[in-house]
């Protein structure tokens, strides 16, 4: 039969019982027609599961008599014939330690050593031994070193991505292949457009392995290409990509309208996997997507229990950074309460803390836990485990405790020792624009006429470190900041730069939300002063008046 004509009507045939049918009514055909059987076999007995029906394809004698003629008359046979033969029954899960298949290896081998394999085969062989024997098989390296004299330009699409997978296990350190990646980056630069879903994913994950930092324009790329794809990753493939955003220091505002689009309609179906890794990198870019956080709220409600502790972290510990409760709140919090009693020895210490640290940024206190939480084992473990008692977990442990003493006054359960409290808090999220702080301060002078009537990055007794602080007598006169008699009130000012908002947005980070609101229930009157309010304020007199306004708002004898 000819081969156009029996590879068509194979690929009508849906059951390796229609395909074993079809062999026997053939008198001859070629090692090709016979390794592409096999591949249509493995294509429709083969799930993710393995073998569908071991028996059915294994003891088949028609299949029988195709392994046999392949290990007998490896060496008669086409290149093509060799490598799809060796892929198809890779796949059928055949024995790699059996004599068929250690005669195709050895076949392949031989031919890589003399130089009979064209780049299509030698990538089809580099696939099969990723698939067969993984990171450590030696031959792969021979394979790549080969690839590397040959003319990329001429290199198939399959082939380009084929190849990256090899030098991502096989490129161990320094720039051994790095020239070849050099050349390979800027020819796949030219056909981003054609790849892809599982390619672009292949690449970028490719990329982010090899740390190809310095190829940015590839990446960039390939970022932009991976919007359109959105919808037609598996989660594995979204996962690789949003992996890449966050290693790359990417962000794209049509990525996130775009995954804003999918992820409501896919939440009940998304791998937990994929889920969580939706929301680290909303965290991570400061991404407040109120459409991702209220579907993610809801998918994780309903199939809380498919997630793994580290995936429940990742996926509730962003509420609060961000400092968002989504419409089902009291939902959510309770799952989560649920969850926390159910698996809570099931928990590493850090992530625990992590978690529980960032519920109470947005006022949901696990009073439930803490007596564990401040206990002098818990602590203990905290201490063992990398990274160790640092200063951003004592911070957050004193937080804690703070939020708990200030905010839930009925809690008698045990406190958090001294010797584990910090002086001041760690605020990663929130460091003071110097820029912006300065720029008020100039206002200020022009306000209050003389330096001495304000302090700025105040120390406070209780963790926090304050902007911009000005006293004021009972009378409401301001006094100077070095005096500390007589002092009726204390003005907090909060001087919010971009950096403690989430991007492109007015809501505040959680860590500086809950500092404004413990430096209030401390006696502080906290006036905001944010960046898109004065950013427009051309000169010293507009901001002066603009700060009049906003601290002395009742007040008619402070004249600029």
């Amino acid at each position: 039969m000819d081969e156009q004509l029996f590879f068509r009507k194979l690929n009508t045939l849906c059951t390796s019982k229609e395909i074993f049918d079809f062999l026997s009514s053939l008198e001859i055909m070629t090692d090709t027609m016979a390794s592409g059987a096999l591949q249509r076999i493995s294509e429709v007995e083969v799930d993710d599961n393995g073998l569908k029906n071991p028996e059915r394809v294994l003891e088949n004698e028609v299949f029988r008599a195709l392994c046999f003629q392949f290990e007998f008359e490896s060496s008669k046979l086409s290149n093509t014939g060799l490598l799809n033969a060796l892929q198809a029954l890779i796949k059928l899960r055949i024995d790699p330690q059996s004599t068929l298949m250690a005669r195709l290896l050895s076949e392949g081998e031989e031919r890589l050593g003399k130089g009979q394999l064209t780049v299509k085969n030698l990538c089809a062989l580099g696939e099969s031994l990723l698939e067969l024997e993984g990171p450590s098989c030696v031959m792969l390296e021979q394979i790549v070193n080969v690839l590397q004299e040959t003319d990329i330009e001429k290199w198939s699409l399959r082939e380009m991505v084929m190849v990256y997978k090899m030098l991502q296990v096989t490129v161990r350190e320094g720039d051994e292949y790095q020239d070849l990646l050099n050349r390979m980056n800027s020819a796949t630069l030219t056909i981003v457009s054609q790849l892809s879903p599982k390619f672009t994913s292949t690449v970028l994950n490719s990329l982010v392995v090899l740390r190809q930092t310095q190829a940015v324009a590839l990446v960039t790329a390939l970022c932009k290409h991976s919007v359109k794809h959105i919808p037609y990753f598996t989660s594995n493939e979204l996962v690789n990509v949003l992996e890449a955003f966050l290693h790359f220091g990417h962000r794209e505002q049509i990525f996130t309208e775009a995954l804003e689009a999918h992820v409501p309609k896919s939440i009940f179906t998304m791998h937990p996997q994929t889920v969580s890794k939706v929301m680290q990198y909303c965290c991570r870019k400061k991404i407040l997507s109120k459409p991702i956080f209220d579907a993610v709220a809801e998918g994780f409600t309903s199939n809380a229990d498919g997630f793994t502790t580290n995936q429940i972290a990742e996926c509730i510990i962003p509420f609060g950074t961000l400092n968002y409760l989504p419409p089902s709140a009291s939902s959510l919090f309770r799952k989560l309460e649920t969850v926390l009693r159910t698996r809570f020895r099931q928990f590493q210490p850090h992530t625990l803390l992590n978690l529980l640290h960032s519920c109470v940024l947005i006022q949901r206190y696990p009073l439930n836990f803490l007596p564990k939480i401040f206990s002098p084992y818990f602590l203990q473990q905290l201490q063992a485990q990398p990274p160790g008692l640092t200063k951003i977990v004592t911070s957050q442990l004193t937080q804690l405790f703070l939020a708990v003493t200030l905010e839930c006054p009925f809690y008698e359960g045990p406190k958090l020792l001294p010797k584990y409290q910090v002086k001041a808090f760690l605020m990663p999220h929130s460091s003071l624009d110097v820029h912006l702080l300065k720029r008020v301060k100039t206002g200020l002078l022009y306000l209050l006429k003389k330096r001495i009537y304000f302090a700025s990055e105040v120390s406070t007794p209780y963790f926090y470190t304050v902007d911009i602080e000005i006293k004021l007598d009972e009378e409401g006169f301001v006094l100077p900041a070095g005096q500390c008699e007589e002092v009726h009130r204390r003005i907090a000012l909060c001087v919010d730069g971009q950096n403690r908002f989430c991007v492109n947005s007015h809501n505040l980070l959680g860590e500086e939300a809950i500092k404004q609101r413990h430096l209030q229930l401390l006696g502080y009157e906290v006036v905001q002063i944010p960046f898109f309010e004065i950013e427009c304020l051309q000169n010293g007199r507009k901001m002066a008046e603009y700060l009049h306004k906003k601290i002395f708002p009742h007040a008619y004898g402070l004249s600029c």
